[in-house]
């Protein structure tokens, strides 16, 4: 779904110190005001304007609560609200019913100007059972809304999570503003006239619960009942009754007592420039980029991969797009995944494999190959907690050193990581340009708060993206000293240290490849000490010598003693705490990485340019300890590893402390 944006944003526009007054407020509190308008003959209904709302649904994994977040974000999107949204769900595909375990939740953050992060907390507490009540309310602040479904708090389902008493009765919840709301019953009611069982017809108690939310927020509503006709047009029955449910549930609103107040949240075109926009995800973004780099480069693109959480979304949306020249290959295992990908790129195709951690560890031994034949080879690490196993459904920047030195033998990759799901296209394209240039194998590493995550993107235009054309060899490049002429596979360009490409079959340019030490520039096999220590170092200063851009930092005052540094997918969560305490009066710089490997060359500079350096990372310190033994800072780590994405207020109190020394 896409939006126009007609009003270029100024970053300076609105006058902070930041760039704007509302980018300072962007993660505190939301500003409300009532218009009293009348919405209903038979209900007078205030309309209270606000400037950002989070909202959270939450549910059994089987209440369909990330279909629910999905198509209310994507309401969202259309209407041009700027948001930010964090699914959360079970590893199992369907986890046990009514238990704290097996509850899904869907977390959306939107506004009327740029947000970072999908909020801390929710202003909103949708929840369809207790378990859902009991694993959410934590994080709900007093005076928030909670709109519950009453039919699913019965004394069996309370006492599955350790409720005695019913929340409902027991003044538990009399400091928030609490809705019962029977949802399922209503649900039923409303599809009565279809020839559904009550089984059939409660399952869509969560359109009934898109309906209302919609109502409340005023949400275009045309996008959803065209996606349901389409979902379910094979089964026009079940369209008709989700329909039927969602209508159901937008009209209760409509003319329910319970509900006095709906909420206007107005588009954010100011907060973006010009452009077209689409809602999308980090995988989604990350697809995109690899079949625009394809494009660019005038390659066939191929996937090889493995089904593994949270990457295959990228195998799964790859193979829609067979007319781009993209072709997918779902391997037996992870080792045959990135073994044909690495194979297509000896044939000339830009290559990918995609996985996460657990699949990394068993790709290494193929990524040393890849380092050893020189050849582009995308390896793309969806990060997840760990360690084995894990959490395949939360986050974690958990595979930095993995990515660093996960090999044997001195096997230098460059690396690359995206900070924002947007960002995920451009990382791609970035990948995919150093991977071409210099012939190497390139790590991308986003996570499963990125991959899963969604915001709002603005479509490039084609001129707008690197040309990435490479040139493959075409004849001899070397002569003998007899005068003849000869094909020197690992004769390299003296600019990037990049060695020929040569594709198979091509007459002339026969060479041997494996993972046995070459010569230098003829290619032939050698144990010869001094030209393997040759090869080792020059594998390592071609990795030294790509070309990354200077590291920007972000220190409009001039006078912060204070740094704090990052990368990856902390970059929303860092910048509104930054936001908040420049807001307060606080001087402190950011700076953000997009390259790991190597590290921007003034990174050095930076870093001693400020009394106390601040890393947060959602791993014990990985990047913290490859800054302190490069650049012998003591850079202090800020750690997190709960699987959960940091929370703005979270960082904002470390960082003071920080500034405080």
């Amino acid at each position: 779904m896409t939006s126009q944006v007609s009003s270029p944003a100024d970053s300076s526009a609105n006058g902070s110190a930041d760039g704007s007054a509302k980018k300072a407020g962007a993660d505190v509190g939301a500003v409300g005001s009532v218009v009293g308008e009348q919405r209903n003959p038979a209900a007078v209904k205030d309309v209270r304007r606000l400037d950002r709302v989070i909202i959270r649904f939450a549910g059994d994994s089987g209440d369909g609560m990330q279909l629910t977040g999905d198509r209310f974000t994507s309401e969202t999107a259309s209407f041009g609200n700027d948001l930010s949204t964090l699914p959360n769900f079970p590893a199992e595909i369907r986890a046990p019913a009514g238990t704290l375990p097996g509850v899904s939740s869907f977390q959306l953050h939107f506004a009327d100007h740029d947000i970072l992060t999908p909020g801390d907390a929710p202003n909103v507490l949708v929840a369809m059972n207790p378990a859902a009540l009991k694993a959410n309310i934590a994080d709900v602040p007093r005076g928030a809304e909670i709109i519950v479904n009453t039919d699913e708090f019965t004394k069996r389902a309370m006492q599955k999570v350790g409720y005695p008493v019913s929340p409902l009765e027991d003044g538990s919840l009399d400091g928030y503003s609490l809705h019962p709301v029977p949802l399922t019953t209503l649900t039923v009611e409303a599809l009565k006239e279809f020839a559904l069982s009550r089984k059939e017809a409660e399952r869509s108690k969560n359109m009934f619960a898109l309906g209302l939310l919609s109502w409340m927020y005023h949400r275009p509503t045309e996008g959803t009942e065209k996606f349901l006709a389409a979902k379910f047009a094979k089964k026009p029955e079940i369209a008709a009754a989700n329909l039927a449910a969602f209508r159901a549930g937008w009209n209760f609103g409509e003319t329910t007592e319970d509900f006095a107040v709906s909420y206007e949240v107005a588009p954010a075109s100011t907060a973006f420039p010009t452009g077209t926009y689409r809602n999308i995800s980090g995988n989604l973004a990350l697809s995109y980029g690899l079949i625009a780099a394809g494009q660019q480069a005038d390659l066939p693109l191929y996937l090889g991969s493995y089904p593994i959480t949270p990457a295959s979304d990228i195998l799964h949306e790859l193979s829609q797009h067979k007319n781009f020249g993209v072709r997918t290959f779902q391997a037996e295992d992870e080792i045959a995944g990135i073994g044909a990908a690495l194979g297509a790129a000896f044939g000339g195709s830009l290559a990918v494999t995609t996985t996460s951690g657990p699949g990394v560890a068993l790709k290494s031994e193929t990524i040393g190959l890849a380092v050893s034949m020189e050849l582009p080879l995308l390896v793309i690490d969806i990060q997840r907690g760990g360690p084995s196993t894990g959490l395949p459904t939360k986050t974690e920047q958990a595979d930095l050193l993995q990515a660093m030195f996960g090999r044997n033998g001195e096997a230098p990759v460059p690396i690359v990581a995206p900070c924002t799901p947007a960002d995920c296209f451009d990382a791609a394209i970035e990948a995919a340009r150093i991977a071409l240039t210099y012939r190497t194998p390139v790590f991308l590493l986003s996570d499963g708060y990125l991959a899963n995550g969604s915001e709002p993107w603005r479509i490039p235009e084609v001129d707008e993206l690197p040309d990435l054309q490479v040139q493959f060899a075409q004849g001899p490049n070397h002569t003998l000293d007899d005068g003849s002429e000869a094909f020197w596979p690992y004769k390299r360009d003296p600019q990037t240290l990049a060695r020929p490409w040569a594709i198979p079959g091509t007459p002339g340019l026969e060479h041997r490849i494996g993972g046995i030490e070459k010569q230098d520039g003829t290619g032939n096999i050698s144990y010869d000490p001094a030209n393997h220590d040759l090869m080792v170092r020059t594998r390592q200063a071609k990795i030294d010598g790509i070309d990354v851009p200077d590291l920007d930092v972000d220190d409009p005052s001039g006078a912060a003693n204070t740094l704090v540094l990052g990368w990856g997918s902390t970059y929303g969560p860092i910048t509104a705490a930054v936001r908040r305490l420049r807001a307060a009066g606080q001087p402190i710089a950011q700076a953000h990485l997009r390259h790991l490997n190597p590290f921007p060359r003034n990174l050095g500079e930076v870093l001693r340019r400020y009394d106390r350096v601040v890393i947060p990372e959602m791993n014990l310190g990985q990047l913290a300890t490859l800054i302190r033994a490069k650049y012998l800072v003591d850079a202090h780590s800020y750690n997190q590893v709960n699987g959960m994405p940091f929370k703005a207020e979270q960082l904002a109190t470390a960082l003071k402390e920080a500034i405080d020394g």
